[in-house]
């Protein structure tokens, strides 16, 4: 994976959360939270994993030194919607620095339970995409069960989205 497209790839996640967060949020809290016994339970803890994720792999790749609040403080409607659009942002604007041989630099790490591993930017950044990915599918259909039409998220339609921008 080279760095331009990491960067497509950090743009388009942050793109597609941004738009099932706003889809979110626009639900009454007690829908929000509502238990759905899908992934993290509700929209709200769905999302919450999504932003615990994009957090602690931009800790382990870029920050370290960022401080790692419990999950549950990352699914509240204040983190979701002031914390996390900032980190989305964070992770494309240290996108726009990378070149080609960063995309091969090895990122030590412990995972939750504590177990030592290593992987390369391109599968961090491949992996944190797919995660995302998977977890707002699960949003999506959370929404759909709950009446609400949602957010086209495909990467396709963002790169439309791109295209008309710059004609």
């Amino acid at each position: 994976m080279t760095a331009a497209e990491i960067r497509t790839h950090l743009h388009y996640t942050g793109w597609a959360s941004r738009k099932v967060l706003d889809a979110a949020m626009a639900l009454p809290p007690e829908q929000q939270a509502k238990p759905m016994g899908v992934s993290h339970e509700s929209i709200l803890g769905t999302l919450g994993h999504i932003h615990f994720a994009d957090r602690i792999w931009y800790k382990r790749t870029v920050e370290p030194d960022l401080e790692m609040p419990p999950i549950a403080g990352l699914s509240s409607v204040e983190a979701l919607n002031g914390d996390w659009p900032g980190l989305l942002a964070r992770w494309e604007s240290w996108a726009e620095s990378l070149n080609d041989a960063d995309t091969d630099r090895m990122v030590q790490f412990k995972s939750t339970s504590g177990v030592a591993g290593q992987a390369p930017v391109n599968q961090i950044i491949l992996h944190l995409v797919n995660h995302a990915t998977l977890h707002r599918g699960q949003v999506v259909g959370m929404l759909r069960q709950l009446g609400v039409k949602p957010p086209t998220t495909d990467i396709m339609a963002y790169l439309r989205e791109l295209r008309v921008a710059s004609a």
